[in-house]
């Protein structure tokens, strides 16, 4: 039987050692990521982190950024003492399905709660209201699964497609947000469509001022988005 020479154990030895140490400093790395992270959960000068999720109506056609939904939103809340930082994730022209196929790198993972505003493009085309359903179904799956509170805004048919299309496509908002059990605003335009004053040229967009009533009338609902978000955000802290 060979021995083992002494310099075979120590070189043995110090690879055991070098391995515990690297094993450590691992530890000791997640446990400063971890706190880190938890720290900033709950670091409440920290902004709230909303993103507005739609179509023209939220993106600002037609008008100045400086003038559109999230900005002017953003601007009324910090006045009301809210400390929270509002994102313009809106494009002219997108259908739910172009939203639908945009929602992941559009909704980061910093996101603390959404504004989503989709479907007035569905209805302008006479989309299949099954499909509409369906795409904003997905997106609003997608949101519970990362747990993001969301206020979900609804939107209504123009008539010219007929009765029966605008009663299937009304219905759409109203019973997905009881499905998933998010806040919901009946209907985004409310009070501002059929005023002249308040819409743009073409009678589809707000202008500025229009805007500003959506942002008066939505405002505290988007108060009740706020107390959800800051909930969860306490929760995910502890956790």
């Amino acid at each position: 039987m060979r021995r083992k020479s002494p310099g075979g154990n120590a070189k043995a030895v110090a690879q055991v050692v070098s391995n515990q140490v690297l094993v450590n400093m691992l530890a000791v790395l997640l446990l400063v990521a971890s706190a880190i992270y938890v720290a900033a959960l709950a670091d409440p000068s920290k902004p709230l982190h909303i993103v507005a999720f739609g179509d023209s109506l939220t993106s600002g056609y037609g008008i100045r950024q400086s003038q559109a939904f999230p900005v002017q939103l953003q601007k009324a809340l910090k006045a009301r003492g809210h400390n929270v930082k509002i994102t313009n994730a809106g494009v002219a022209g997108d259908t739910t399905a172009a939203g639908l196929a945009r929602f992941d790198w559009a909704v980061g993972d910093d996101v603390d709660a959404v504004i989503l505003e989709l479907g007035a493009n569905d209805a302008l085309r006479g989309i299949d209201p099954k499909v509409t359903r369906e795409n904003l179904g997905q997106i609003l799956e997608k949101l519970k699964a990362r747990r993001i509170p969301v206020l979900f805004t609804g939107m209504r048919s123009p008539a010219n497609w007929g009765e029966n299309y605008s009663d299937d496509f009304d219905a759409i908002f109203p019973d997905l947000a009881k499905e998933h059990g998010v806040g919901f605003y009946p209907f985004f335009l409310d009070g501002v469509i059929l005023d002249a004053k308040l819409n743009q040229r073409d009678g589809m967009h707000p202008n500025a001022k229009g805007v500003a009533a959506i942002v008066k009338s939505i405002l505290p609902s988007v108060e009740e988005l706020i107390g959800k978000a800051v909930a969860q955000r306490a929760t995910q802290s502890k956790s």
